[in-house]
């Protein structure tokens, strides 16, 4: 990381927003939210750093790496909505789809398509996903994290 996430913050609280923006750290986050534990001040990093992404992608200050990392979370985010649960090939397809359209590289779309045998081979790419079935439940927790009530 170019920056560690104390730097990150750091950043934020002198008004030094852009460069934080810029900076490549807050798409190498994880998210796992060690940051978050460990803070003394019980600052929540994580979510800075997430509240970063969002505004830099916003603005239109991604790359189209970085631009992969947001197609990415929201084909996995609408997936969980739609199932329930993770879809494998829905997934892959939305986020291969929408990056070629994004990014309009052949090299992309192709890009990991020799790992789906070996993955079913050792039986951890299924071909049929299933669903959760009581889905309401699922489409009830986005709708609260939509409205900001969580």
């Amino acid at each position: 990381m170019d920056k560690v996430p104390n730097q990150l913050i750091r950043m934020v609280q002198l008004g030094d927003v852009d460069s934080a923006l810029k900076a490549e750290a807050i798409w190498q986050c994880v998210s796992c939210e060690t940051c978050t534990t460990r803070c003394p001040k019980s600052v929540d990093c994580a979510g800075i750093i997430d509240a970063l992404r969002q505004v830099s992608y916003e603005r239109g200050m991604t790359s189209k790496r970085q631009v992969a990392v947001v197609l990415f979370q929201k084909a996995f985010l609408d997936n969980v909505r739609r199932n329930g649960r993770l879809n494998e090939i829905e997934l892959t397809l939305q986020f291969k789809l929408e990056g070629f359209a994004a990014m309009r590289r052949l090299s992309f779309l192709l890009k990991d398509a020799a790992l789906a045998p070996q993955l079913q081979k050792r039986q951890k790419f299924h071909l049929i996903g299933e669903k959760v079935r009581d889905r309401e439940i699922v489409h009830r927790i986005f709708e609260r994290c939509m409205d900001g009530q969580v």
